[in-house]
């Protein structure tokens, strides 16, 4: 509990402060309803403060040698990996992730720090070939300047990290809005890390707010030039609409509603493995979960047997039980909006091959089959323990009730032949596509991120760079120049 009450603060330019509002955020175990932490929010004041003292702090950061940001980024690592244990429990209490799922979240931050390591001495400029005698043509690579990043509830340690860590690698300064309901693990922790890690003040700002204290101050602020935003569609289209006007670079990796696909060649028994993990990790509650599950007809029988026993083996509860699987939804709204998705599907026509109750936010999982081809649940994001099972016939069908929906972001097809599957995998519009695995995967050096309604822009490696970084030219006459007039 010392630990939430710590670092529940906004934490702007190396002072941990109280937000000037007139309410608070009450961080809540989602399990068991405990009271974690309670945050007075940031308002526009705060804000303003935080990207100020980020835009003073980041030209002297951006001139300093990059092997002395190297050894802040490498810092930031050695603490994370000292404290893994104390964030895991972190995430177990605030997000009600089970101890597996929140190892992996630290695990996965860790590389990407690691990651940032490297990103910090990449080579920032590049000798170009130009027309005409005597001239040079050299391209840098210069830091954006600020970055605002927004994350969302669900990964939040890791989300918050694939941006803040090669922002500041690169020389750029960060301000961070955490989720509401993620302060501690998305906000105050990250900014405790690289406070220890010695990162000179002002160079990373967390902000604990809500827009519906602050409105759009966050995006519309001057100083900031890129806003990297996890999160849903709608909010993403909005901050896009908003920043484009601004003239503003956004990076927005939002829903999605993949399809994991099982064709008639498949190994059974190995899709059932790789369906239920990409449905059912982290109750469903990563816009990468796979909620549509294709099967081909020849071999739906078989899967639809086996998946559905697996699934309703699946023991739902105590995110601290090491026998449980599936633990609570983020809150209270969500639980109750998925009993009403659920009720809703069955009344007009769905049949629950397993139907999961309900006990305070434990919604334990459902399959639902038998859906109307034109139901708006094939084409939505569902964050929560519901798996949708579609049969197809053929491949040409499987590509296109894949592709029909508004998003893009991963998928996975099954197969024995894996020539067969990059085949598949090419004709779906999607970011990310994976062959005989599940759709629930990143890596740091991967470009990742989403087509159609899923975002735009890539996150990770040299798409991170691409993200964080502007581009300067300069030309070099090194003899004399004849000019025409």
């Amino acid at each position: 509990m010392s630990f939430f009450r710590e670092l529940a603060h906004q934490y702007i330019d190396g002072e941990w402060l109280d937000g000037s509002g007139s309410w608070d955020i009450i961080d809540f175990n989602p399990y068991n309803g405990e009271k974690l932490a309670a945050v007075t929010v940031a308002t526009a004041l705060e804000v303003d403060r935080a990207y100020r003292a980020a835009e003073r702090a980041q030209p002297e950061w951006a001139a300093v040698s990059p092997y002395e940001r190297r050894a802040v980024i490498e810092r930031a690592l050695r603490i994370t990996e000292e404290l893994a244990e104390e964030i895991t429990e972190a995430i177990i209490d605030e997000l009600g992730g089970i101890r597996s799922r929140a190892a992996h979240e630290v695990h996965a931050a860790s590389e990407f720090l690691r990651e940032a390591v490297r990103q910090a001495v990449r080579p920032t400029a590049r000798l170009l070939p130009a027309v005409g005698d005597g001239r040079e043509n050299r391209v840098h690579r210069l830091p954006v300047g600020v970055v605002g990043v927004i994350s969302a509830f669900n990964f939040p340690f890791l989300v918050g990290m694939k941006s803040v860590a090669p922002a500041l690698a690169l020389g750029n300064a960060v301000v961070v809005k955490p989720h509401q309901n993620a302060p501690v693990v998305g906000g105050g922790l990250i900014a405790r890390i690289f406070e220890d890690a010695g990162l000179p003040a002002g160079l990373l700002n967390v902000v604990i707010t809500d827009s519906a204290e602050i409105g759009d101050a966050f995006i519309e602020h001057p100083v900031p030039k890129v806003i990297s935003f996890s999160g849903s569609e709608r909010v993403g289209r909005h901050i896009a609409a908003t920043a484009a006007g601004l003239f503003k670079r956004t990076v927005l990796e939002l829903g999605g509603n993949s399809a994991l696909v099982v064709l008639a060649d498949a190994d059974v028994d190995q899709a059932v493995r790789a369906a239920l993990f990409s449905r059912f990790v982290y109750q469903g509650q990563t816009c990468l979960a796979a909620t549509r599950i294709l099967v081909d007809r020849a071999v739906a029988g078989e899967f639809a047997e086996k998946f559905t026993a697996r699934v309703a083996a699946l023991k739902a509860g105590d995110p601290r039980d090491p026998e449980t699987t599936v633990g609570p939804v983020i809150n209270a709204f969500q639980a109750d909006a998925l009993d009403a998705l659920v009720d809703r599907a069955v009344e007009d026509g769905a049949t629950a091959l397993v139907r999961g109750r309900t006990v305070g936010n434990v919604v334990a999982p459902t399959v639902l089959t038998g859906l109307a081809e034109d139901s708006p649940l094939l084409r939505q994001e569902i964050l929560g323990p519901v798996a949708l099972l579609v049969t197809f016939d053929g491949e040409d069908d499987a590509v296109r009730i894949v592709n029909d929906g508004p998003y893009g972001l991963s998928g996975a097809v099954h197969t024995g032949d894996v020539e067969r599957g990059v085949r598949f995998a090419r004709r779906i519009d999607s970011g990310m596509f994976h062959v005989n695995d599940s759709t629930v995967q990143d890596d740091p050096l991967v470009p990742f991120g989403g087509e159609k309604a899923s975002g735009t822009g890539r996150l990770n490696g040299e798409a991170a760079v691409e993200a964080f970084t502007t581009q300067r030219w300069m030309s070099i006459q090194q003899g004399r120049a004849a000019f025409p007039f």
